[in-house]
């Protein structure tokens, strides 16, 4: 059965997308059956798989709307054992949907039930925000990876994550854990970049991954050709950090 992680943070710009994707992208590359599951509309963990978003047949709005099964909405991508659901901006419509649903907050979760045993591991990559959508994300989950970035408001707003996260805890997901705090965009030069670092640390102790996700050029470009780091530059710092990740997700 599947270990299902969700890739969760309000703020954007953190890294998170980026995150899911190259995350995913690793532990298939370990040889671990892989879904990736793009639940933020703006889709870019899609178009960052090298998949048109503007031109899917099905999409995971289909799968919350009831439209299609998850067997029909998932997609194989061009990295052997990692297959993905994919999102477009129809998918700012499921959310205004599924307020009207008795079961809105596990609509995911009951979903994604169909085809656990199929996979290893689940990544959900989260929209910035603690709407519905993430909601669903954080009933799904097994464990919560969230990125924050190594600058002046990196941990604001994270009280009210982590508020959110323990209502869900009582609520939805008894066994929801944080997987990690993940510190990204790190630039070692920065003064104020160490001292965030050492503040998240001496908060959030042992939850904090050891590997840091430097700031990186060869891992902004990727994107852009629709590939994870380890596909584009294997060589670089970026790939060399999420491999590192991976390592320790792995052990969770």
């Amino acid at each position: 059965m599947a270990k299902i992680f969700a890739v969760v943070n309000q703020k954007g710009g953190v890294g998170k997308t980026t995150t899911a994707i190259n995350l995913s992208a690793c532990i298939a590359i370990a040889e671990k059956s892989t879904l990736l599951v793009d639940l933020d509309p703006q889709s870019n963990a899609t178009s960052g798989m090298g998949i048109d978003k503007k031109n899917l047949a099905v999409s995971v709005y289909d799968l919350l709307s009831d439209n299609k099964s998850v067997e029909e909405v998932v997609l194989k991508t061009n990295i052997k054992y990692l297959d993905i659901i994919p999102a477009n901006i129809n998918l700012v419509a499921a959310e205004l949907e599924m307020v009207e649903r008795n079961n809105r907050e596990t609509i995911l979760r009951d979903k994604l039930s169909a085809i656990r045993d199929y996979y290893d591991y689940i990544v959900i990559d989260c929209p910035p925000s603690l709407g519905l959508l993430t909601l669903n994300a954080l009933v799904a989950a097994d464990h919560l990876l969230i990125p924050i970035q190594a600058e002046y408001y990196a941990l604001e707003g994270l009280s009210q994550l982590i508020n959110t996260i323990g209502l869900v805890q009582q609520n939805l997901n008894q066994k929801l854990t944080i997987g990690g705090i993940l510190i990204t965009m790190f630039d070692p030069r920065l003064n104020l970049a160490r001292q965030v670092m050492e503040e998240t640390r001496n908060h959030f102790k042992d939850k904090v991954f050891t590997t840091i996700i430097n700031r990186n050029v060869r891992l902004g470009e990727a994107p852009s050709f629709g590939k994870p780091i380890i596909l584009y530059d294997i060589g670089s710092t970026g790939a060399e950090n999420y491999i590192s990740l991976t390592e320790e997700v792995l052990r969770i």
